[in-house]
């Protein structure tokens, strides 16, 4: 995972990062493991409009606020039933969003025309959301991650404990901001089942200060893997089983 994690970031994709918050912390980018990522990179490139990078066995599309990766590997499941049950981008043309979506084999899970919305199944049962806001200026950007997970209140607080997230609603659903991303929380009846693994293996923050940030988690008791020598990356693991790549200015690797 940490070699792989070398070749993830690079020069051209900070510039889609937003700035961060007073801990240094902001969103940074989702990493899906496909058996076919010649199926995500007509979709995220060629029908969402990403823009792509190719770092070693990584390709990324880039969006406004965040990078979505994907490399070929297999996975346990897609994200029903784990604790990231999916992700959301605002468009300006939803009708439009759909008709590209479906011409290019999507299927369109579910649509809530009262609310401007949809959720589109991607491969390997990746579950994404389309939300319209025509007074946007650009096509598309990064929105939201949304959990499912039996303790929302105590997931929330851990957020916002540990990356300054700050609580608030999005609508309906108990929520807290990032810059460059909503956390939102829909309740489930029983625990969800770790990210790791699965297509949507982990989500990512970009962090200011990393190695200082993360000896203030690990003095939290937070466990945390660091990267090796030199490379400005780590991961942990949520209480809940979220895996998450925390990495810093990797552009700036020679």
């Amino acid at each position: 995972m940490k070699q792989l994690m070398i070749v993830v970031l690079a020069a051209p994709l900070l510039a889609q990062i937003v700035p961060p918050n007073g801990m240094g912390v902001s969103m940074g980018h989702l990493h899906i493991f496909t058996p076919d990522p010649d199926a995500h990179r007509k979709l995220w490139i060629d029908v969402l409009g990403g823009k792509p990078v190719k770092l070693g066995p990584v390709e990324l599309a880039m969006f406004p606020g965040v990078m979505v990766g994907f490399r070929q590997a297999t996975s346990s499941g897609g994200t029903d039933g784990s604790i990231v049950n999916h992700f959301g981008f605002l468009v300006r043309d939803l009708a439009g969003t759909k008709a590209k979506l479906v011409a290019a084999g999507v299927r369109i899970e579910r649509e809530m025309p009262a609310t401007h919305q949809m959720f589109a199944m991607f491969p390997d049962n990746v579950r994404v959301e389309f939300t319209e806001d025509t007074t946007m200026d650009i096509p598309i950007k990064h929105h939201h991650i949304h959990f499912a997970t039996p303790q929302i209140e105590e997931m929330r607080a851990w957020y916002a404990k540990t990356f300054g997230a700050v609580p608030g609603m999005r609508g309906r659903f108990k929520a807290a901001d990032l810059p460059g991303v909503n956390l939102s929380w829909n309740p489930a009846d029983r625990a969800t089942a770790p990210t790791r693994g699965r297509a949507l293996d982990h989500i990512g923050f970009e962090v200011r200060g990393l190695n200082a940030f993360c000896d203030n988690l690990k003095a939290a008791g937070v466990a945390v893997e660091m990267g090796p020598p030199g490379l400005p990356l780590a991961f942990l693991t949520d209480p809940w089983g979220t895996r998450i790549e925390l990495t810093e200015a990797l552009n700036e690797l020679k």
